[in-house]
């Protein structure tokens, strides 16, 4: 059976007076469309205003303790969506790294990208790799950006890795593909959170996220807010994790065979 997580206590959550936070949030940021189609805007008005909530949530998650978070910017499917919104959304890798770089390094985020970087340009490639040579030495908060990601993407790039270090079919382990996986750098998400009233994980972390409590919330991404993240982190205290085993109390016998 799969051991829990450690719990972190954060000084807001002991005040307030819950008892365990996540160490890793995982969040399909999903409305910005949405949310501009209501104020007839144009749609990557909405993403720009979904790059500004985004920023919002990484230093929340900072004051709570949080030491990971995870938010999908760009999946590998996104690329179907109109030329003219995929070229907005490229362009605000541009100006978020401009706009918001030197405040989230200032604070000690660590920023990392994860995903499928052969078809973005030489430009967001740089933006990128800027965002992550100013930061690496940060500690605070690592704020992971899946852009170009895709869950089955990451599946397929581990097996491919595996084969190319020499691995036989006996050596291909869930531990051996872990290790190749796009984010095996952090632990897995515990708490993974939709925003925009679709109830379902969309390709996002599909490995790391096999024992993640989902929390569904019908707000749009631009209006996610404190208020939000801490109803997530409430209904989080409340889950029961036993990771597929049982939790046995102590006036209760047990039986060995």
């Amino acid at each position: 059976m799969k051991a829990d997580k450690p719990v972190h206590l954060s000084p807001r959550a002991a005040v307030e007076g819950q008892t365990a936070i996540p160490r890793h949030i995982a969040i399909v940021m999903d409305g910005n469309g949405r949310w501009a189609k209501k104020r007839f805007m144009p749609r990557v008005v909405g993403h720009g205003q979904g790059v500004d909530t985004l920023v919002k949530t990484v230093l929340a998650c900072a004051d709570r303790g949080i030491e990971y978070l995870t938010v999908f910017a760009f999946s590998s499917e996104n690329w179907k969506r109109p030329s003219d919104e995929v070229s907005g959304l490229m362009g605000l890798v541009l100006v978020a790294v401009s706009k918001h770089l030197t405040k989230l390094a200032s604070v000690g985020v660590r920023i990392r990208i994860v995903g499928d970087r052969s078809q973005v340009s030489d430009k967001v490639r740089g933006a990128w790799l800027e965002a992550e040579s100013r930061t690496e030495h940060n500690s605070r908060i690592t704020l992971s950006v899946a852009f170009n990601y895709g869950g089955r993407w990451d599946v397929i790039q581990a097996c491919q890795q595996a084969v190319k270090d020499g691995l036989t079919a006996d050596q291909i382990t869930e531990d051996s593909l872990a290790s190749r996986m796009a984010m095996s750098y952090a632990p897995d998400p515990d708490l993974f959170i939709r925003t925009g009233g679709e109830t379902r994980i969309s390709n996002f972390l599909l490995w790391q996220s096999a024992y993640s409590e989902l929390v569904f919330t019908d707000c749009l991404w631009p209006e996610f807010g404190e208020a939000e993240l801490d109803h997530a982190l409430a209904e989080f205290a409340r889950r029961d994790r036993r990771f597929g085993g049982v939790k046995v109390s102590a006036d209760e016998p047990t039986h060995s065979a």
